[in-house]
């Protein structure tokens, strides 16, 4: 047993080759994130990326920082080992998503003991299906960017939609024109009305895609349930299902039809609770990766391999970013292999170059 002796932010900005727009104002011009490193009294240390999303979850770099000041000193000192004193302290500080997330990843790490933390989370595929995040934009810059994507490997793209609902379809239809064997599907982060909704998913069923995320505002409980109840494309719960609590009640209300996991917001422990609990309900899983750099995709990619993750995975924002402190392995014609993957590592002296000083 060792216990947790030091807890260490550390803010860092990567550039993006250009921004990624959703939703209804959303941008993200670069990735503004922390990188986490927990210590324990052996010496192990764990690290973890967490990424403030202030227009998603209402953290930015400040509340981050803040909510591990707050935390810190009711996690020092328990053992790491005594996940159930972990899991109490952090759900007893409701909200701070990605902070909770991130000591918990991290804590993953730190616990291994020597291991890697991939020996930690043996697989149950050898390989996954990825998939990269479209944002709205003009459509040759669409174009471009799944050009460059494409080129490296990704075979399936999500597409952000809600806008422009007719100049969705055009870019969509033109994805399908200049990249026939690649998969397509939408994410509308909740910019649909009920009235709106079932033409827009029989539209965007016809175009060819596989699912939709998100397509109804998430108060909008009992539509959600009768939209999805006209079979009319599968819909990927995300923003409705942040939490195991928000996950039981869209369970009991049969709102969706595959779940996206995103273990940055709700680390490892309550992410694989999550997955048991939706493969029990008879749902399709998949991974998200929040946006991450290839450090970030890399601990979430372990997830993927997971048991009950049926669907593509976005595991390949970090294709957007402009430097890198994790060699995220190559995607072989759409495809992750676990193989490849475990050959990652995190790259202090490349961190370097892109931490900043902390907040004061």
């Amino acid at each position: 047993m060792a216990a947790i002796q030091r807890i260490t932010p550390r803010p860092f900005r990567l550039p993006l080759r250009g921004a990624l727009r959703w939703g209804k104002s959303s941008e993200l011009a670069d990735l503004e994130h922390v990188l986490l490193e927990v210590e324990l009294q052996d010496g192990a240390i764990g690290r973890a990326e967490i990424p403030p999303r202030p227009t998603i979850y209402g953290e930015t770099v400040g509340t981050v920082l803040a909510a591990l000041d707050y935390l810190r000193p009711k996690l020092l000192g328990l053992e790491a080992q005594d996940t159930d004193a972990v899991q109490k302290v952090l759900s007893a500080f409701p909200g701070n998503l990605t902070a909770k997330g991130g000591l918990d990843i991290a804590l993953w790490e730190a616990r291994s003991r020597g291991q890697q933390l991939w020996q930690a989370l043996q697989p149950q595929h050898s390989r996954v299906r990825v998939s990269y995040i479209l944002g709205i934009a003009e459509e040759q810059e669409v174009l471009a960017d799944a050009a460059w994507v494409y080129a490296a490997g990704v075979r399936v793209l999500k597409v952000k939609v809600g806008r422009d609902l007719d100049g969705d379809l055009r870019r969509i239809a033109r994805l399908r024109q200049h990249f026939p064997d690649v998969a397509l599907y939408a994410d509308a982060n909740e910019t649909l009305s009920p009235q709106q909704a079932p033409a827009y998913l029989q539209a965007w069923a016809e175009a060819g895609l596989l699912y939709v995320e998100e397509p109804l505002p998430v108060e909008e409980v009992r539509a959600r349930a009768e939209l999805r109840g006209m079979q009319l494309l599968p819909i990927i719960a995300d923003d409705s299902a942040f939490t195991l609590r928000d996950l039981k009640r869209e369970l009991a209300l049969q709102t969706f039809d595959i779940l996206n996991l995103k273990p940055a917001r709700s680390g490892y422990s309550l992410s694989l609770e999550m997955l048991e609990l939706a493969q029990r309900a008879g749902k399709s899983a998949m991974v998200g990766s929040q946006a991450l750099s290839s450090f970030g995709a890399y601990q979430t990619a372990l997830l993927a391999f997971q048991g009950g993750v049926s669907e593509p995975s976005e595991l390949a924002f970090h294709l957007k970013a402009e430097g890198s402190f994790c060699s995220f392995p190559t995607l072989k014609e759409g495809w992750l292999l676990w193989e490849d993957l475990v050959q990652c590592h995190f790259d202090p002296p490349a961190f370097e170059r892109y931490a900043l000083r902390q907040l004061s």
